[in-house]
């Protein structure tokens, strides 16, 4: 799967997430890119899912006519997502294309 991070998603969960390809947007220059044009240029490029912690951007796009899906972390705080990563594991198992899922991490 290929896996696009947003500015908001914490770099070190990437280690975790083995057998993917992940790609944060400021690597291909997209980290000043709107939400909807951050999505189309993963789009465009055959990116698979979205990952943010972004709580606004289910609200502000249509998914039903995007291939790509969105995981929202409901925090950006490694310390915390850490404890968590099989949520977001078991997540991105289950997305399918256009699919948004939230990804609950207690803030402990």
């Amino acid at each position: 799967m290929l896996i696009l991070f947003d500015h908001s998603t914490p770099d070190p969960l990437r280690a975790f997430l083995t057998g993917h390809t992940v790609v944060e947007a400021v690597e291909r220059g997209w980290e000043r890119l709107a939400n909807g044009d951050l999505l189309n240029a993963g789009e465009a490029e055959g990116f698979d899912v979205l990952i943010t912690a972004d709580k606004n951007i289910r609200y502000q796009q249509n998914l039903s006519t995007r291939r790509i899906a969105i995981v929202e972390l409901s925090t950006p705080r490694w310390p915390v997502v850490r404890l968590h990563v099989d949520r977001v594991v078991s997540a991105l198992q289950a997305v399918k294309p256009g699919s948004y899922v939230q990804v609950d991490i207690p803030n402990e």
